[in-house]
């Protein structure tokens, strides 16, 4: 699943090659994923119309045109984007292609369809975009405000790490890593965590994002529907040594979602409340 870091990676790589650019030819292979809210036909929307920009909120990333409009992406669990010369044949599970004037081609992809494009004048329309709380990165969430906005949360620290109305852009991968590198048990109660817990999972949070911001710049290149992970200490790894104190890494799945974890450095007790 694409979060912020791997988003902001994205937005950055397309913003100076898409902003400009006019859109000569715009076909929609897969409907399902494609929500056209002004109505009408998508490519009578598109063609003919330049990009703006190329922006980012939360786990999703907008394209604006200069119709006013925007194409909001909201990859979800497998959507990828692809830019660059058009390919030879299509692929089975591209869903939108956008032809671009310059001989470029961008590509939305998505193997299990469970990612959206919404064409829209205003993003705040698109299901579970308005709701979504602070950027985790953002200069203005300070720890004060970070703990105030905690303290309205009693759930799991990784399930309220992972919901968008608490903080934007981070999931599932992100979450892990984040609550391992500060030493907290993923299923711990967020009315439990002292003061201490609570500055140190800050700190970590936004250290965790920007590094790994930093690690994508240099490895993911033009490569940016390929999705890089290995750099992480647990997600994605179970059974694998612990970087810190070599114990093998945990996997308890919930509601769902893989959770990867050390039992040895995120010591805690699963309770139901």
């Amino acid at each position: 699943m694409p979060e912020l870091p791997d988003l902001e990676v994205i937005r950055k790589f397309l913003a100076p090659r898409l902003t400009g650019v006019a859109i000569t030819a715009a076909e929609v292979r897969r409907p399902i994923v494609v929500r056209n809210l002004l109505g009408g036909e998508l490519a009578d929307h598109l063609v003919g119309r330049r990009f703006t920009e190329v922006a980012r909120r939360g786990k999703f990333l907008l394209l604006g045109l200069d119709a006013g409009t925007t194409l909001l992406i909201n990859p979800m669990l497998a959507g990828r984007l692809r830019y660059g010369a058009p390919l030879a044949r299509p692929r089975a599970r591209d869903v939108l292609v956008l032809t671009l004037a310059d001989g470029h081609e961008l590509r939305y992809h998505d193997a299990v369809d469970m990612g959206k494009i919404y064409l829209t004048d205003d993003p705040n329309k698109a299901p579970a975009y308005a709701g979504q709380g602070p950027e985790a990165t953002d200069p203005a969430l300070t720890l004060d405000a970070f703990r105030q906005r905690l303290r309205k949360h009693r759930g799991e620290i990784k399930g309220v790490l992972t919901n968008q109305a608490f903080v934007a852009g981070i999931g599932n991968a992100y979450a892990d890593e984040i609550l391992w590198r500060t030493g907290l048990y993923p299923f711990r109660f967020c009315s439990d965590l002292a003061e201490a817990d609570v500055a140190r999972l800050y700190v970590t949070m936004r250290a965790v994002l920007s590094e790994s911001i930093e690690i994508l710049r240099g490895r993911v290149g033009a490569a940016i529907d390929v999705e890089v992970r290995d750099f992480l200490a647990v997600h994605g790894k179970p059974g694998q040594p612990c970087p810190r104190c070599g114990s093998a890494i945990s996997e308890v799945t919930r509601r769902g979602a893989a959770t990867h974890f050390c039992r040895t450095c995120q010591p805690g007790i699963m309770v139901e409340r």
